[in-house]
C-alpha cells in the first residue's frame, strides 16, 4: 500500500475525499490528515508518505510554500498533487516546476482523482522496477569488485570502491560457506544442487540484512563446490552483541534452520586489510581440503586446523618421508605399503585427535611443495582443489588407511602427469568440443575422462593459457553466443538462456550482468538503439 497524507484547511473536504473512493482498491493508506502546510511539516518530519494531495490556499503555510520547503530542504520525495478551485496556467506551470505530480480543480470527481492516483501507481511502479535494476547492477558490480580482492585480482581501484560501499573493521577474514558435498545425496542433480546454492545464498542474505553486501555469490567458481563467500569483519558480531564464535555460530545454526540442507563454513585467517583478503581465501581453500582428513564439523577455523608447527607433538617423519617418496615415484605398491606402515606407527604411538592432524597437515604441505618443484607456475588453490576433489571420492570413510592410500596413489598420477606434461594439444579438441556442444551440461571431470586426461591437470592447463577456469572459459563461450542471439534474432529470455546451456533465467541474467555489465533485455535495447 501506498501511503497518502490528505492536507486542507477545510474539514468537510478532508472528509468527503476520505470517503470520495475506496483508498485501499486503489492500492492506497490514509496515514493522516493536516489542516495546514505546517501540520503537515510536523508529520512529515517524523513519517514517511509516498503521496501528498494538498490545498493551494491555506492558512500558515500554503500547498505552494508546502511544496516548495519539501522539495529545497528534502523532506519528502513523496509524489504531490496540488488541489486548486483556480484554473489558471499559471498555477499549473508553477507546480510543476517544483516537482508537482499533477493539479487537480476542486470540486474533485471521483474518476478525476482515480485516474490521478492510477498514475500515481504506474509512475511509482516504473521507479521501483529502475531501481530494482540499478540495485541489482549495483550489487553485481560491487561483487565483481569483491570477487577480485578475494582472488587477488584487483588495483586500487576496485579496493577504492570496497571500501566506499562496504563497512569493514581493521581486521577481516574470508569465509567460505559451501554446501556439504558428503552429507548431500549423490543423488541430487548439479542443477538441484545449484538451486540449493542459490536458497543458501538468500539465506545469507536474510540473516546479514543490511550487511547484506559482505555476501557474495559463488566465488570459486569451480565445478562441483556450491559456495558463498562471507567478508567478514569483526563489526558484523558487534552489531549484535557476540563474540566472533558465538556469531558465526548463530549464523550457521540460522542457514541450516532455514535451508534444512547441510552446510560447511571454512573459516580462513584473519588478515590485517583488504587489499590482504586473497591470502585469507588461499586458507579457507586449504581447509576445504583439509576436511576429508578431519571429524566432521559445521565450522573450521584456520587457526584450529591447519598447524604445521610440532613442537612437542610426535611427529612420525620417518613413515612420511618414506611415504612421499613413493607418491613422487608413482609407485603405487609401494604407495600403499607405506601408508600401512605410516598407520601401524601411529596405532603403536598411540597417535589421535590433534596429532594426527599434524601428522596428516605435514603431508599435504609436503605434497603442495612437490607439485610446485615440477611446475612453479601451479596455482597453490588448485593443489588444494586436487587434495579436495580426491578426498571425498567413492565414500571413503575419512582419514582411514584406504582414504589415504586411494588419496596418495592419485596424486602420484597427477605429479607424474605434470613432469610428462600433457600434449596441450588436448586443449584443441576440447576448444573444439565446447564449440559444438556448448549448450550440452560440460564438465571439467567428463571432458578429462573423454580425453584421459587428469581433471585438476586439464583445468591448469587451461588456466594457463587463457588465464581463467575452465568453467569461466565456457560461460564467457555461451555469453558470447547468447550476445549473438539477442542482436539477431527475436527470441525471448528465457529461450536464449536455454539455447546457450541454462535452465534457469534468474542465474543466466545473474551471469550476463556480471559478464556484459547490464541486463540481457538492456543490452538488446541498446544494441536496437545504436542500430
Amino acid at each position: 500500500m501506498l501511503k497518502v497524507l490528505l492536507v486542507d484547511d477545510e474539514p468537510f473536504i478532508l472528509q468527503g475525499l476520505q470517503v470520495l473512493i475506496d483508498w485501499e482498491k486503489e492500492g492506497f493508506l490514509i496515514a493522516a490528515t493536516a489542516a495546514n502546510g505546517l501540520e503537515a511539516l510536523e508529520f512529515l518530519n517524523n513519517n514517511t508518505v509516498d503521496l501528498i494531495i494538498a490545498d493551494i490556499n491555506m492558512p500558515v503555510i500554503t500547498g505552494f510554500e508546502l511544496l516548495e520547503k519539501i522539495r529545497n530542504e528534502k523532506i519528502s520525495n513523496a509524489y504531490f498533487v496540488i488541489l486548486s478551485g483556480h484554473a489558471d496556467f499559471s498555477y499549473a506551470q508553477k507546480a510543476i516546476r517544483h516537482n508537482c505530480t499533477d493539479y487537480l480543480l476542486k470540486p474533485i470527481e471521483r474518476e478525476g482523482l482515480i485516474a490521478v492516483l492510477q498514475k500515481v501507481v504506474a509512475m511509482n511502479h516504473m521507479v521501483e522496477e529502475r531501481m530494482q535494476t540499478n540495485g541489482k547492477l549495483e550489487r553485481a558490480y560491487l561483487a565483481r569488485n569483491v570477487i577480485a580482492a578475494i582472488q587477488g585480482k584487483y588495483d586500487r581501484s576496485n579496493l577504492e570502491y570496497i571500501k566506499e560501499h562496504m563497512q569493514l573493521s581493521k581486521e577481516l577474514r574470508y569465509i567460505e560457506i559451501e554446501l556439504d558435498s558428503i552429507l548431500l545425496n549423490e543423488k541430487i542433480t548439479d542443477e538441484e544442487k545449484r538451486n540449493f546454492q542459490k536458497n543458501l545464498f538468500h539465506a545469507c542474505l536474510e540473516f546479514l540484512k543490511e550487511d547484506a553486501c559482505h555476501c557474495v555469490f559463488d566465488v570459486s567458481g569451480q565445478e562441483k563446490i556450491y559456495d558463498v563467500g562471507l567478508v567478514y569483519c569483526d563489526l558484523l558480531a558487534e552489531k549484535r552483541n557476540l563474540s566472533e564464535k558465538q556469531y558465526l555460530d548463530r549464523f550457521i545454526s540460522f542457514l541450516q534452520d532455514m535451508t534444512g540442507i547441510p552446510v560447511t563454513m571454512l573459516v580462513g585467517k584473519r588478515v590485517n586489510d583488504i587489499s590482504n583478503l586473497a591470502k585469507s581465501y588461499a586458507t579457507a581453500c586449504m581447509l576445504r581440503s583439509f576436511q576429508g582428513f578431519r571429524e566432521k564439523r559445521s565450522i573450521y577455523y584456520y587457526e584450529e586446523e591447519a598447524q604445521v608447527k610440532c613442537g612437542g607433538i610426535l611427529l612420525c617423519k620417518k613413515s612420511l618421508d618414506a611415504l612421499l617418496v613413493d607418491i613422487e615415484h608413482n609407485d603405487h605398491t609401494s604407495i600403499r605399503k607405506s601408508v600401512e606402515r605410516f598407520y601401524d606407527e601411529m596405532r603403536r604411538m598411540d597417535i589421535s585427535g590433534e596429532t594426527m592432524n599434524l601428522n596428516i597437515n605435514y603431508l599435504l604441505f609436503q605434497l603442495i611443495h612437490l607439485a610446485t618443484l615440477q611446475d612453479n607456475g601451479v596455482n597453490q588453490e588448485e593443489i588444494f582443489r586436487i587434495i579436495s576433489e580426491n578426498a571425498f571420492e567413492d565414500g571413503i570413510i575419512r582419514g582411514s588407511k584406504a582414504h589415504l592410500s586411494r588419496f596418495a596413489c592419485r596424486y602420484g598420477d597427477y605429479l607424474m602427469q605434470l613432469r610428462n606434461h600433457v600434449s596441450r594439444g588436448v586443449l584443441h579438441s576440447i576448444e573444439k568440443e565446447i564449440e559444438e556442444n556448448f549448450a550440452d551440461n560440460l564438465t571439467l571431470k567428463g571432458l578429462s575422462e573423454k580425453y584421459f586426461v587428469n581433471s585438476a591437470y586439464l583445468g591448469q592447463l587451461f588456466r594457463k593459457k587463457y588465464g581463467y577456469s575452465f568453467k569461466d572459459y565456457l560461460n564467457n563461450y555461451r555469453m558470447e553466443q547468447a550476445v549473438s542471439m539477442l542482436i539477431r534474432t527475436d527470441q525471448k529470455i528465457y529461450q536464449i538462456a536455454e539455447a546457450v546451456g541454462y535452465h534457469d533465467q534468474d542465474y543466466f541474467v545473474d551471469r550476463f550482468i556480471t559478464a556484459k555489465g547490464c541486463t540481457p533485455a538492456k543490452f538488446r535495447k541498446q544494441m536496437y538503439k545504436e542500430a
